[in-house]
This record gives structure tokens, C-alpha cells and sequence, in this order.
């Protein structure tokens, strides 16, 4: 199964398939494959199916645990189809991240943590877990981009952590 994807980008994005996933990511990654990676919308036929609805017929969107992710893909070119893996939260990119599913960046796009201690662009809010963990990967030489679209600047998020430094 995993030779028939080629990972071009692993997405954090709270509203998962939207807008910016179709309009602005599929096409500048020439993608023409989603895979959510998030366990309470793959045990949810209805949320599936709405979401699904979504994305255009020419575009493949699987949906897939945590568990299933990571022990089915890797983040490796395969000369597959290009495809975009997006997962809801940060601990669950870091959570496939520790099972098996390796990735050596990460894009967070929209992640507003309703504990958010910081603020890292308008619409990233992290609270402090959120921020251990991203700080664990960094550690772990993932580069880690806040970018909401393509045609944004990102900003490299351990630049971010040096700056908030006391």
C-alpha cells in the first residue's frame, strides 16, 4: 500500500478539509490524494462522508487512524500518487510521528488550542503542551513551517522558539 503514495506534505489543520486544503494546497502540491489521519473521523462514517462530499472526484481522500497511518505509510518518495496527509491536532502528528509514521517537516497551517498560551501567526494558538511537543521534534531535526497557504511566507518554527526565549 505505501508505494502507491508519494507524501509531499504532512499538515496540521484543525478544520482538516476546507477550503485552503482545495483551492490553494492540492494544486500547488499537484497532489491528487488527501489522507486524514484522524481516529475519531475514520470511526465516524457520517463526518467521513461529509467530507468526502467536499473534495472533488479527481482527488482520492482516504481516512485512516493514527494507528493505520503508521504502520502503513512512509514519508518517503515512492513515485506514487502526491499526496497530503493532514491530521486535526498536534499531538496527533506527533503521536504517528512516535508509532512509526516519520516525517522530516511538518507544516502547521491552523491549530487554535482553546489553551493557547502562544501566539504564533493568526491562526496558530498554541498552548503549552502543543508547544512541548513541537519542541520534542525539533529536537529530533523536524523542521517545523507555520504557513496557512502556498503563497504565504512560513516562518521556521524554531526560529520562533529562540525568540521566546526569556
Amino acid at each position: 500500500m505505501q508505494n502507491d503514495y508519494d507524501i509531499v506534505l504532512v499538515r496540521v489543520d484543525d478544520r482538516l478539509i476546507h477550503g485552503q486544503i482545495l483551492e490553494a494546497w492540492l494544486p500547488f502540491l499537484k497532489a491528487s490524494c488527501i489522507i486524514v489521519a484522524d481516529d475519531g473521523v475514520a470511526a465516524d462514517f457520517f463526518r467521513e462522508t461529509v467530507m468526502r462530499m467536499a473534495v472533488p472526484n479527481e482527488t482520492e481522500v482516504l481516512f485512516r487512524s493514527i494507528n493505520d497511518l503508521s504502520g502503513n505509510y512512509r514519508c518517503k518518495p515512492e513515485n506514487g500518487k502526491r499526496t497530503l496527509v493532514l491530521f486535526s491536532c498536534i499531538s496527533d502528528a506527533v503521536r504517528a510521528y512516535e508509532s512509526g509514521f516519520r516525517f522530516s517537516q511538518l507544516n502547521i497551517g491552523n491549530v487554535y488550542n482553546e489553551n493557547g498560551e502562544r501566539i504564533c501567526s493568526p491562526s496558530v494558538l498554541l498552548g503549552s503542551q502543543d508547544m512541548d511537543f513541537l519542541k520534542d521534534l525539533v529536537r529530533d531535526n523536524v523542521t517545523i513551517q507555520v504557513q496557512r497557504v502556498p503563497r504565504e511566507r512560513s516562518f521556521d518554527f524554531k526560529n520562533f522558539l529562540t525568540a521566546q526565549r526569556p
